[in-house]
């Protein structure tokens, strides 16, 4: 299996503190109508740290129903307690998910063999392709190459990795270490374009929940050896992803995505709180300078 082109990692709308389901499938359908490669429900930027598992489970079901096979749904389903991982991992697979995006256990700082036994637990119990999502700045762990190359000989799910620590040498090891058939996946948007010219298949972005035809054209120029192009388009992007981490991702984005009409508001749960009001004027401005207003 192949995780080609742009996957967004999904915001999730609220609405009196619930999710607004259907704001939720009109944005999946406005997503694959904009060309976007695969959807990710239930990540960092689906504010997966305060849903409930019932709400997880349920957020899953609609966007794999909403999606109808028409793209890949890579499921967040990770934690740093191996026995809820797996309970999370099953209910993703129940759901129907095509793979499930398992995060490095965080705060308690595994070892590599630690790393090794917990994703061998989770697939022991829940046969379903992995992507290994390695983010330091959230983790505390970096998951390098070579533990990372432990991993994918012992648990034959893991064929994939999101690498979001934003070092290219480290990512250009990945596919030395684990080889070229390896799926390599950039989770931080400043660096997609060098991540494919070392090897990378795609990205799983924030920035595309706002702009999915651009990120999704500008994976396609890439693979269709059109440089200037996917040169021209990350350009463009530049200025967006910066402001889309102005502050704590997903509050800038899912702000944007207020603005833009695409939700209702910019409703987030504790302990993230809205943008502040000195960086809305900014964050506008930098939109309106992309035509996104």
């Amino acid at each position: 299996m192949e995780f080609r082109g742009a996957y967004t990692a999904l915001s999730t709308p609220f609405v009196n503190g619930e999710i607004d389901e259907t704001a939720y499938r009109e944005f999946i359908d406005w997503q694959i109508e904009q060309g976007i490669n695969g959807l990710v429900p239930c990540g960092t930027t689906g504010e997966a740290a305060t849903l409930t598992h019932e709400e997880q489970g349920r957020i899953i079901r609609i966007c794999v129903e909403q999606a109808k096979g028409r793209v890949p749904v890579i499921a967040g389903a990770g934690s740093n307690s191996t026995k809820e991982a797996i309970a999370l991992t099953q209910m993703a697979k129940d759901a129907g998910a095509d793979a499930a995006l398992q995060i490095t256990p965080y705060y308690n700082k595994p070892t590599p063999q630690g790393l090794v036994e917990h994703f061998k637990a989770i697939a022991a119990e829940v046969s379903l392709p992995f992507v290994i999502y390695n983010v330091p700045g959230r983790t505390g762990l970096n998951l390098l190459p070579a533990h990372l190359k432990m991993i994918v000989d012992a648990v034959p799910e893991a064929i994939a990795v999101k690498e979001a620590t934003g070092n290219l040498n480290q990512a250009a090891q990945v596919i030395e270490q684990c080889g070229k058939d390896f799926n390599l996946l950039s989770g931080d948007d400043f660096t997609v374009l060098p991540l494919l010219a070392v090897g990378g298949v795609g990205v799983i972005s924030v920035v595309s929940n706002i702009m999915p035809r651009a990120m999704s054209d500008m994976c396609a120029a890439f693979f269709n050896n059109e440089h200037e192009a996917a040169l021209d388009l990350s350009l463009k992007m530049a200025p967006v992803n910066r402001a889309m981490f102005m502050e704590t991702n997903p509050i800038p984005v899912k702000t944007a995505l207020a603005m833009m009409g695409i939700f209702k508001n910019a409703q987030f749960r504790l302990p993230l709180v809205s943008l502040q009001d000195e960086n809305k004027p900014k964050l506008k401005s930098v939109l309106k300078t992309a035509g996104l207003l």
